[in-house]
């Protein structure tokens, strides 16, 4: 057999084995046999130079055919290998349009968002408007005009966080609105509330954040008396937490308010009975609330001796971890999806 039938008779086996190549593996393994650099293609190749003179010329070219010939079926081979596979990917992952669809997941409002608009709800039938304060305060409106003058002590009780500008602060409740609002509508009789988010520099608790809404309320008028005020806390407990809620007004101190107390409701989380939410008292502060102090009303614009007023001020935080169940503060913060649908 001479040189140029040899040739022949290795593409015939070459491209024989590489139809027999099934997967990449194998396609692999058959490159690697045939024209890897040890590979019997350039081993033919290679034996050009051991022929005589007279028989290079058409081993050469026929050698040449044979690698162009067996590279193009190895290229054909190895195309065709992936497109099966990514048929059969396809096929595998293939949608029954048959099944059920899949509902998206979408977002819903905040617990502690829909907890503001229960409670502005609530206070609206009462004819209380909406009245929006500032976030950024002065020392002057947070503290001086609440009869919070400085170095009184009081001030420790809310530890401020302060910005560059000197006497600018982040307002620690949101009390300086009562001041904003009497001195815009000074000398109407005024019924409002005042929500926003306070800043305070304490440490984040299970019952304390350091950034937290407050609700404020005020109403001033003529012969307004601590028993109005007791009414509409009443008859705002009784609405967001049902009939039959029990109430506790204990004697505190508010500069701005005087007398001042602070409001409990049975604890709901446990049935009155003790937990850690409500310190194993039964009793869970939800607000504190009193008489508008005489300098307070008079800062405002108000006569102290024509006009009375009261205020109260409300954590909805509170009023959402009581109608929710939940123990800890510190969940409606922590954007973690697995609590926040629950709610």
């Amino acid at each position: 057999m001479n040189q140029l039938d040899q040739l022949s008779q290795l593409q015939t086996q070459a491209l024989d084995e590489l139809a027999a190549a099934q997967d990449e593996q194998a396609l692999e393994a058959w490159r690697i046999k045939w024209l890897g650099r040890k590979g019997l293609v350039p081993a033919a190749v290679k034996r050009i130079g051991s022929l005589p003179r007279e028989e290079r010329a058409a081993y050469g070219k026929a050698v040449n055919q044979l690698k162009q010939a067996v590279q193009a079926a190895f290229e054909a081979r190895k195309q065709a290998l992936s497109e099966a596979k990514l048929e059969a990917e396809l096929k595998a992952e293939a949608i029954d349009v048959t099944l059920p669809g899949r509902r998206p997941q979408v977002g819903r409002m905040h617990p502690i968002s829909r907890t503001l608009r229960q409670i502005y709800e609530v206070f609206a039938y009462m004819g209380f408007q909406i009245y929006t304060a500032r976030d950024v305060e002065t020392d002057e409106y947070n503290f001086q005009l609440l009869n919070f003058p400085k170095g009184h002590p009081a001030r420790e009780m809310q530890d401020t966080f302060h910005t560059t500008v000197p006497d600018v602060i982040l307002r620690t409740h949101t009390s300086p609105g009562q001041i904003r609002v009497m001195r815009e509508r000074h000398p109407e009789p005024i019924r409002v509330i005042l929500p926003g988010k306070c800043y305070r520099y304490e440490q984040v608790t299970a019952r304390a954040e350091m950034m937290f809404y407050q609700v404020e309320g005020l109403a001033v008028g003529r012969n307004i008396t601590f028993a109005d005020l007791k009414g509409t806390l009443h008859a705002f407990a009784e609405q967001v937490f049902g009939e039959g809620r029990k109430l506790r007004f204990r004697t505190s101190h508010f500069p701005f308010t005087e007398p001042s107390a602070e409001v409990d409701i049975d604890c709901i989380l446990c049935g009155g009975k003790g937990c850690r939410v409500c310190k194993y008292t039964g009793w869970l502060e939800i607000l504190g609330c009193g008489m508008v102090h005489p300098n307070v009303l008079r800062n405002g614009g108000y006569d102290p001796d024509e006009f009375t007023g009261y205020a109260f001020g409300m954590g909805p935080e509170r009023v959402a971890m009581l109608l929710y169940g939940i123990d800890d503060i510190r969940y409606f913060y922590a954007n973690d999806a697995r609590v926040l649908p629950q709610l």
